[in-house]
């Protein structure tokens, strides 16, 4: 399962204060723990993500919620970003932006998007959207967690592993 004992940290990039509402509603309706961070732009984002200013202290997230239509770096930028940086390429990201557009769709998992799915206009099916993103990466298995368990095993060419 994609959360560890911390629970689910998932980072929305967003600027629609009604989408944020939203989205923070149908993840607090949830039992899982789940805590929602949110970048209003793609300078912040992407700022948060490496630990920078004051997200010097966040923490890694397990998922990505990343709008393409964003101010200052749009999120076509912070997703290439994202999975040229090493540190940051396993983090599930998923597009969740109002365009249907065959080009930001294929653009997208040019960039190696890990989805995409379009919100939809009416509200009822934008929160039965935001409940089945939910569900779904509450219980999904990723190689996140596997390169973390990873990180922290001895290797063999650690001088104190006998072979």
């Amino acid at each position: 399962m994609i959360k560890s004992e911390r629970g689910l940290i998932v980072l929305l990039i967003e600027d629609s204060l009604g989408d944020i509402r939203l989205l923070q509603e149908a993840f607090r309706e949830s039992n899982e723990s789940i805590f929602l961070h949110v970048a209003a732009d793609g300078v912040e984002g992407m700022a948060f993500l490496k630990q920078e200013g004051g997200h010097a202290l966040a923490l890694r997230p397990d998922l990505i919620l990343l709008d393409l239509n964003l101010p200052k770096v749009d999120g076509r930028e912070v997703l290439a970003q994202i999975k040229q940086d090493d540190s940051l390429k396993l983090i599930p990201t998923v597009i969740l932006t109002t365009s249907d557009a065959e080009i930001d769709i294929l653009k997208s998992y040019q960039l190696h998007a890990n989805g995409y799915l379009t919100k939809p206009v009416q509200l009822e099916a934008f929160e039965m959207l935001v409940r089945s993103i939910r569900d779904f990466w509450t219980k999904v298995k990723t190689p996140q967690i596997v390169s973390d368990e990873l990180e922290a095993a001895p290797r063999a060419s650690d001088p104190t592993v006998p072979l």
